[in-house]
């Protein structure tokens, strides 16, 4: 199964979970790098929005900043590859509210 980029009609694919993004899925544009912290020009990823608010719910903009800017890190991120397992099983047009409480705020 093709992990990036499009599929083969053109769809693209979620790089997080490897699932399509049809274009009626609620859908955001991630920077691996956050604005805040040096990403304003950086590389962005297109994800669902359901996989874009777990990143956000898990790690702080400083944590993704200094250890968690490529894909590959965000799924080695334990709670992270949890929730790509689970929402995996899920239709590419799965919407669900983030579970769990945020990440603690220090």
């Amino acid at each position: 199964m093709e992990q990036h980029g499009e599929t083969s009609r053109g769809i693209p694919r979620c790089p997080l979970c490897g699932r399509e993004i049809p274009p009626d899925v609620p859908q955001s544009r991630h920077h691996l790098v956050p604005r805040l912290r040096g990403g304003k020009r950086g590389e962005t990823v297109l994800l669902h929005q359901i996989c874009h608010n777990e990143i956000h719910a898990t790690l702080s903009e400083t944590e993704l900043a200094r250890d968690f800017s490529t894909i590959r890190m965000l799924q080695a991120h334990p709670r992270l590859a949890a929730f790509i397992r689970w929402v995996a099983k899920r239709p590419p047009s799965f919407q669900s509210r983030t579970p769990g409480p945020r990440r603690n705020r220090r």
